[in-house]
């Protein structure tokens, strides 16, 4: 599992920069307007699980 929760990703500072790397991090700026975007907040863990990791794999 993350450390991140779906709870935490409101508060979560992104990093200045994109990483733009293979497996991206999860504190990229893309991955959290992506998890943002799919309304991440609302899920349970598992759903949230699966969101980060297609958000971080794309």
């Amino acid at each position: 599992m993350s450390k991140m929760s779906p709870a935490k990703i409101r508060s979560v500072k992104p990093k200045k920069k994109c990483c733009r790397s293979s497996k991206r991090c999860t504190k990229c700026p893309v991955v959290l307007h992506r998890l943002r975007k799919e309304h991440a907040e609302d899920m349970s863990a598992k759903q949230f699980a699966k969101a980060l990791k297609k958000a971080r794999a794309a």
